[in-house]
């Protein structure tokens, strides 16, 4: 397997160069409470529950509650769907119809978002600005394209300004959008990897005013809430393992020595064919798809340092990040060896946007510094994260697109700290990352803007019309308002 190339990892990664007090006091976890073990380390890993379309449709109840359950190995009262971290994996064909009634069982309001899908933005769609309020529910209903990408996407909460502790408190789950053909492997997983802080008392920690301009790091790392579970194989076997970064602010570089991984698509893009892969880098939000050959021994699958930049300068602070190496699961792999799974076939390429005639030419400049306006929250004129000099207001719409066109949008990011700019609805063909010109096409969903860098991205404007947003998808940020409204019309 060939040793990633700096340049290759940020391709992959889409990068460019390399709670609230959601348990505040009171909430304390109680003996009577029903507790789920999903365990400690070395436990088996146990894969979210699953719900597959039947017929072309897909209909079921989400609630999002609080619950007692093990969370890496230490009692908590996490925020669940349906009882489970991560919430049930939902898997469906293009072309299904998803119907899913949210009942908000919290003691705040809440909304859901399925990030990657492309699917109408209004009404009862992928329509971020809904409010379910404590004790009410709705209704959503999405249809897929008959050609969406097949893939895997995530649901989590998107109420402005409790996103980033909704989610370090547990409400997320996968959505795998299936191949039309499908790859022979012996097992599938899906890993959804969290982080979290717990207090004392198994509540999630409440996030500092300084934890949230840097853009909060659990101490916990988890993998479906387990802290580094194990996974088994018998040597020649291939797996697919479909990773999903649903942290609010930590970058994942992905490695596992040992193993022959093979990148087989990262967000809704889909490689021609599988590349081997040493590194993997997912962006908060980032997924990636892979195929594990596995060769006997025992390996780690750890999520290396990555440094995302920091305050320095700004406030007197230091980085935001450069924690250690996290153990993120144990791959165990002995007995008889296994027949060859055969090749993958070969995909068909996707459209390039760079052919297309462009309609428009934008710039988006995310910036983060003192001024008057505050960042919201209670922080004062402490600091302010912006784009295009302006914090996010439901109200006001910042870019009208004509529907149907194909759009060119350089973002620049002007402050010391990455920032992954994730745009709604619509997903981004990679053009340029600081100066770099890819020669092949890249889709994501998520991109990352290196700090004090710029990105260049080619958008289609196709097949909905809608308010929607884009933001930065540390999660925080997008809290303290780096988010704009866009509206194609």
């Amino acid at each position: 397997m060939r040793p990633i190339s700096r340049r290759d990892a940020l391709i992959l990664g889409g990068l460019g160069v390399a709670g609230t007090a959601a348990g505040a006091a009171g909430l304390w976890w109680s003996l009577g409470s029903t507790v789920g073990p999903l365990g400690g380390a070395g436990l088996e890993l146990r894969n979210p529950p699953e719900l597959r379309s039947a017929g072309g449709r897909l209909q079921l109840r989400l609630e999002a509650a609080r619950g007692g359950l093990d969370v890496g190995g230490r009692r908590a009262l996490p925020m669940l769907y349906n009882g489970s971290l991560p919430g049930p994996t939902l898997r469906l064909r293009a072309g299904d119809e998803l119907a899913i009634r949210l009942v908000n069982s919290l003691a705040e309001p809440t909304n859901l978002h399925l990030h990657g899908l492309h699917v109408s933005p209004q009404a009862n769609g992928d329509n971020v600005f809904v409010t379910v309020n404590p004790g009410d529910s709705f209704d959503y209903s999405y249809r897929l394209p008959a050609g969406h990408p097949p893939g895997v996407y995530w649901y989590h909460p998107h109420h402005h300004g409790l996103v980033a502790g909704q989610i370090f408190a547990g409400l997320f789950g996968a959505v795998i959008v299936e191949d039309p053909e499908p790859i022979n492997v012996s097992a599938e997983h899906v890993l959804v990897v969290s982080d979290t802080t717990l207090d004392f008392a198994g509540n999630t920690a409440a996030a500092s005013p300084l934890e949230r301009m840097a853009g909060r790091e659990g101490e916990l790392v988890l993998v479906n809430g387990q802290s580094s579970p194990l996974l088994t194989a018998r040597p020649g076997e291939r797996q697919r393992w479909r990773i999903i970064n649903a942290c609010v602010a930590r970058f994942l570089r992905l490695r596992m020595d040992g193993q022959q991984l093979d990148l087989i698509g990262m967000d809704s893009g889909r490689s021609l064919v599988p590349e081997a892969v040493d590194e993997v880098l997912l962006a908060p939000g980032n997924r990636a798809d892979l195929l594990v050959t596995a060769s006997a021994g025992e390996s780690v699958l750890q999520a290396l340092p990555y440094d995302r930049g920091g305050m320095a300068g700004m406030m007197g602070q230091g980085p935001s990040a450069g924690r250690g190496a996290a153990a993120l699961a144990t791959f165990r792999v002995s007995g008889e060896s296994a027949a060859s799974p055969g090749t993958v076939a070969a995909r068909p390429a996707g459209e390039d946007l760079r052919t297309a005639a462009e309609a428009a030419h934008r710039q988006l400049v995310l910036a983060m510094g003192a001024g008057a306006g505050g960042m919201g929250g209670g922080m004062g004129g402490m600091m302010r994260f912006s784009i295009n000099g302006r914090e996010y207001s439901e109200s006001r719409t910042d870019t009208i697109v004509p529907a149907g066109s194909v759009e060119e949008w350089t973002v620049v990011n002007t402050s010391p700290m990455d920032h992954p700019f994730h745009l709604h609805v619509w997903p981004m063909q990679l053009i340029d990352s600081d100066g770099r010109a890819l020669t092949s096409v890249v889709m994501r969903d998520v991109v990352n803007v290196p700090a004090n860098g710029r990105v260049t991205v080619r958008i289609a404007f196709r097949d909905f019309t809608g308010r929607s947003v884009y933001h930065c998808h540390i999660l925080d940020h997008e809290d303290l308002g780096m988010m704009g409204v866009i509206e194609v019309r």
